[in-house]
């Protein structure tokens, strides 16, 4: 690779080109994650300027600051090294006691949240349920029709929103071929193959139709379902799901920047990954549910739905699931796409590349965290992760 920076130079040396081939690969997913619209279309999720939320700082001295795991000892500086942190903003009871932006990011970068889209997406679920837009227990078929012939004939809302399709699919984020390539082409974040014509996000959900079990069953991550959440959320309430998003929760809450995400050829948003904001943007989401929804006035997140968050998770779904081998033998659920460690009471938003947002309503604690990490999964990036937000918590319950 050339010695010069990422995307420099009029044009760059093509070593140093980010291209939709390699935006998900190391090097160039430092670049590419805070600059994601210059690669795959988006459409724009817009704030109200004239109403920011403005968060008191209150800086604390985490110099002092370090945990143990597995006989080793990480500082605050070593984690976010280690971890490939481009943003980490850390709230407690509702002010901003640190920042730290890394690989050129600043407050102002949206930086790709990938699979935390899907938290972000349910909240906008959990309002249209709350105003009886939507039902999460009516069939997904009698929302969009034409799915009538798909595997998600017999799925009801619910089913979508906790990922208990018996969908038969695998979420290789390795492979070089397959059904995910396929998919990932179909949703613009791939490069067609010479000669190749081109497929979009709803056609390519409508043909779906292999199945490994039945729906209801053990949780099963498969990304499609969210951009089936996105589809289902536009049919029902008649309204793009980028203006949905920004008059229900952006504008509403006080985003301090516009956020934006990236859409197919055909404008089908992909709510599963493809949301960007700014690190700061995204722990005012955390904190608009440490307030129990409310910023102030009218709730914005209705509050049944976060208890449901926190208490109606199934963990003996969550134990016969596919995603167990991440996490260890911690005991968890995951409910209206966002994960909860049942003991310490925490929500969490998880994406690939090392992306979190946390959220600890009884010690008013959240964590967004966004980075570039190479591999797309890690389990030993994902425990470390972990225990640094119960660190932090631990430590700031001590001074």
């Amino acid at each position: 690779m050339s010695s010069r920076p990422l995307m420099s130079g009029f044009p760059s040396p093509e070593s140093a080109q980010v291209t939709l081939a390699n935006w998900r690969t190391a090097p160039y997913m430092t670049w590419a994650f805070q600059h994601v619209r210059e690669i795959v279309p988006s459409a724009d999720i817009a704030n109200s300027p004239g109403d920011i939320w403005r968060l008191e700082s209150a800086t604390t001295d985490l110099s002092s600051f370090a945990f143990k795991r597995g006989g080793e000892t990480y500082s605050l500086s070593r984690f976010t090294a280690d971890t490939d942190t481009d943003g980490l903003v850390i709230l407690h009871r509702g002010k901003v006691i640190h920042t730290h932006y890394g690989n050129g990011m600043t407050a102002a970068t949206p930086h790709i949240l990938m699979s935390v889209s899907k938290s972000l997406t349910a909240i906008v679920a959990g309002i249209l349920i709350d105003k009886g837009t939507l039902d999460p227990d009516q069939t997904v078929v009698s929302i969009i029709p034409e799915l009538k012939s798909s595997l998600y004939a017999s799925a009801t809302v619910r089913h979508v929103l906790d990922m208990r399709i018996g969908i038969d699919f695998d979420e290789d984020y390795l492979a070089t071929s397959g059904a995910i390539v396929e998919y990932r082409k179909a949703t613009n974040w791939n490069p067609l193959a010479p000669g190749e014509q081109p497929s979009d996000l709803r056609t390519y959900l409508s043909g779906l139709v292999a199945r490994n079990g039945p729906d209801g069953g053990p949780f099963h991550y498969v990304s499609t379902n969210s951009d089936l959440l996105g589809w289902i959320l536009e049919r029902a309430s008649g309204i793009r799901f980028a203006d949905l998003i920004s008059n229900l929760l952006w504008k509403p809450m006080g985003a301090e920047y516009p956020a934006y995400i990236t859409v197919d050829r055909l404008g089908a948003p992909r709510c599963a990954g493809g949301i960007c904001t700014t690190a700061m943007d995204l722990a005012r989401v955390g904190q608009l549910i440490v307030q129990n929804g409310r910023r102030n006035g009218p709730a914005i997140i209705p509050a049944g739905w976060i208890e449901d968050v926190f208490d109606g998770g199934d963990p003996n779904a969550w134990a016969a699931g596919d995603m167990i081998a991440y996490f260890g033998d911690r005991a968890m659920h995951y409910r209206n796409k966002w994960y909860v460690l049942r003991d310490s009471g925490i929500a969490f938003g998880l994406g690939v590349y090392g992306q979190n947002v946390f959220v600890d309503r009884a010690n008013e604690l959240v964590i967004a965290k966004l980075s570039s990490q190479p591999p797309p999964l890690d389990a030993n990036l994902i425990d470390l992760t972990i225990a640094f937000v119960e660190a932090i918590r631990g430590w700031l319950t001590r001074t």
